[in-house]
């Protein structure tokens, strides 16, 4: 039985994964939860919650103006803030002295399922233009992170 590799061999490689997303060089299919999970540790290691709140929604809303993608159609400020604590919560719990590449290998294994979500949220509400537009509150159960 053999060891899957871990997706980031060096520090290096998860900061090109910021600096690809701040350029705007990912196609925007490639841009998937992956590369958003890492992006978003970066930014939580970089300073406090509300500052890489900001960073992330200023991030990807200059992402899609760059690739002409309407907004409107995919930014949803609700599961942007449900991730940024996520991810927030689990700099908590797994220290920020430790290399940035294993932090990143370990988010992305621990937060790997997107649909994680769907445990606090019901689809119709994260479907819901309110959620779209500004942070709701989960229906299913109080967010415990």
């Amino acid at each position: 039985m053999s060891a899957e590799a871990e997706p980031y061999a060096s520090d290096e490689e998860v900061l090109e994964i910021v600096r690809r997303f701040e350029a705007c060089e990912f196609p925007p299919d490639d841009f998937n939860h992956h590369p958003h999970l890492v992006v978003a540790l970066c930014y939580v290691l970089r300073g406090p919650e509300p500052e890489a709140l900001a960073r992330m929604r200023e991030g990807i809303l200059k992402f899609l103006a760059h690739h002409r993608i309407d907004p409107a159609s995919v930014y949803h400020e609700t599961l942007t803030v449900f991730w940024i604590r996520r991810v927030g919560s689990f700099v908590e719990r797994a220290g920020r002295g430790r290399a940035l590449a294993a932090l990143a290998n370990e988010l992305v294994k621990s937060c790997a399922d997107s649909r994680v979500v769907f445990d606090y949220y019901s689809k119709e509400l994260v479907a819901s233009e309110e959620a779209r537009r500004r942070l709701v509150e989960p229906d299913l159960r109080a967010l415990d992170f």
